[in-house]
């Protein structure tokens, strides 16, 4: 039998033939939206591919999916209790299973539509995530922006997306959809989030500072300690044991077991405490504006005066902000591997493990000229304990810094020594010495 001739090909030319004569308009907004809500989701909201809120995602989204047209954003409420709780293992529960049903609606909801003949993809709200790119981007979709964009809700100090009606006690999902529809969604006019900075004085590593900034590194480091690179510092740690009394010595019977609970049951966040405390959406800060000091002491001092053990980089300024304000709390010292692999995601990632605290003083330019494998220029300002790093050489250098790029990053992951590749000269200072420690202080990790 020719192929033209099968009875399946014939029956899709067919369809193929009517498809083509029928003009293909946008789907229904009300439509769409009614298929995600019944399918779970408690809000909802659409963004066409070519907005310029999407300007820096869009790249990453298309490879995903080159044929999206139209982003679907939608948020799954949490029970709130649950987060506010000291015992972070219900704080865990509820973050796994909410985080399966937005995968569940997600999944739910691009079969149905699959059925009409309309292609979508349905990236994880979280895990997995593509760690082929660790330590670079490893996520498909950044949801946060998607859903600003979306409408449902505005980015607190706290960098997580505080809904108007539910708070911060969401999480989200993205859909990326072959089709446009009838209606997109404008970003709400105001901001939800109080500034009532409860929390940052709730986050124990001092991550959120009360002017905007935001320590990554604090927060990846102790938030994230099961995760990625705190798991692989912990394997580096079993590695590096001579005997079991040596690796009890490094880790203790409780963090074994919490690695295991991680393994066994999904990695568990160490805080999240700024979620926990925040008061902003209409269903949550009625009880705040009756009674602000009863919200402090049952749910920012619980979390405050908790007993536990903090994880840190040594010399970070995380280290300082726990020794300062939990004195309770203890501190181990730890690496986070965020050990960039190339150039490309050392420039990238320098902002997320800037230690603004530790570059007091400290107000220099530096050139950066890299050699071999990758050639690169780079201009990295530190000025009023702030960083810029530009493309390429600008202004007068304090310090000019020729690398040889595979011995740069062999030094950056404590794999090759700086005073051998200065002496073999495959790095050459064009400066004084001091200035090069002191920007290595300004990045513990």
């Amino acid at each position: 039998m020719k192929l033209e001739d099968h009875p399946t090909v014939q029956r899709i030319q067919q369809k193929a033939m009517t498809a083509a004569s029928t003009e293909k308009e946008p789907l229904n907004a009300g439509w769409l939206k009614q298929l995600v809500i019944d399918a779970g989701a408690h809000d909802v909201g659409f963004v066409e591919i070519g907005r310029p809120a999407l300007d820096d995602q869009r790249e990453d989204i298309l490879k995903a999916f080159p044929q999206t047209k139209t982003l679907i954003s939608f948020v799954v409420r949490m029970n709130r209790e649950a987060i506010r709780t000291p015992a972070r293992s219900v704080a865990n529960t509820e973050f796994h299973h909410s985080g399966e049903e937005v995968n569940h609606i997600a999944r739910s909801v691009v079969q149905t539509l699959e059925d009409r003949g309309i292609r979508a993809l349905n990236p994880a709200m979280g895990f997995p995530m593509e760690m082929d790119r660790f330590p670079g981007k490893i996520w498909v979709v950044s949801h946060k922006p998607v859903a600003v964009a979306a409408g449902l809700g505005m980015m607190g100090i706290h960098r997580n997306v505080i809904h108007e009606k539910f708070g911060n006690f969401i999480l989200l999902g993205t859909i990326l959809l072959d089709a446009e529809v009838s209606e997109s969604n404008r970003p709400i006019d105001y901001n939800p989030c109080l500034d009532c900075k409860l929390c940052v004085a709730a986050c124990p590593v001092g991550a959120i500072s009360s002017n905007g900034d935001f320590n990554f590194s604090a927060c990846y480091t102790h938030n994230y300690r099961e995760f990625m690179g705190g798991f692989t510092d912990w394997v580096e740690q079993v590695a590096d044991s001579k005997n079991a009394l040596d690796y009890r010595s490094r880790v203790s019977d409780a963090e074994s077991s919490s690695m295991w609970q991680s393994l066994s049951f999904g990695a568990n966040y160490k805080a999240a405490y700024c979620l926990a405390v925040c008061p902003a959406g209409e269903d949550v800060i009625g009880p705040f504006l009756a009674d602000r000091k009863t919200h402090l002491k049952e749910f920012v001092k619980p979390l405050q005066e908790k007993e536990e053990t903090i994880y840190v980089n040594k010399n970070s300024d995380a280290e300082e902000h726990v020794a300062k304000r939990f004195p309770r709390k203890k501190i181990k010292h730890v690496g986070n591997s965020l050990r960039p692999n190339s150039i490309e995601v050392f420039l990238k990632g320098m902002s997320n493990v800037f230690q603004p605290g530790k570059s007091a003083g400290l107000n220099a330019t530096f050139h950066f000229t890299f050699t071999g494998h990758e050639s690169r220029k780079a201009t990295i300002v530190i000025k009023d304990q702030r960083l810029s790093v530009e493309e390429g050489h600008a202004g007068q250098p304090d310090l000019h810094v020729t690398a040889d790029s595979q011995t740069w990053i062999g030094f950056l992951r404590k794999e090759k020594n700086v005073v051998w590749a200065i002496l073999r000269r495959k790095i050459r200072l064009a400066g004084p010495l001091k200035l090069l420690m002191a920007f290595g202080k300004c990045f513990p990790e």
